[in-house]
């Protein structure tokens, strides 16, 4: 445990940040999953929307730090691939 005021007000600081990154990561990951079940199924119509949103929170999770920005063009790219694919 830290003994110095800094150090304790890093430790929280560090906590709330964790937890919510956790929280984005978690969002983007259903999101992510949801969108491949829906190509699975070949629901096209729905898989468009839902590559919609995939695409706006791996943005967005790049643009808090959360994941690498080549990270989000690889992902969204082979989402795109696989969504042009089935259509």
């Amino acid at each position: 445990m830290p003994q110095r005021k800094s150090a304790l007000k890093r430790l929280r600081v560090d906590r709330k940040k964790r937890l919510h990154n956790l929280k984005i990561k978690n969002e983007l990951k259903k999101t992510i999953k949801n969108f491949q079940s829906l190509l699975l199924s070949k629901k096209l119509d729905e898989a468009k929307e839902s590559f919609k949103q995939v695409a706006s929170k791996l943005d967005k999770a790049v643009k808090s730090g959360i994941i690498h920005k080549n990270t989000s063009s690889r992902r969204k790219s082979r989402f795109s691939q696989k969504l042009a694919h089935i259509a």
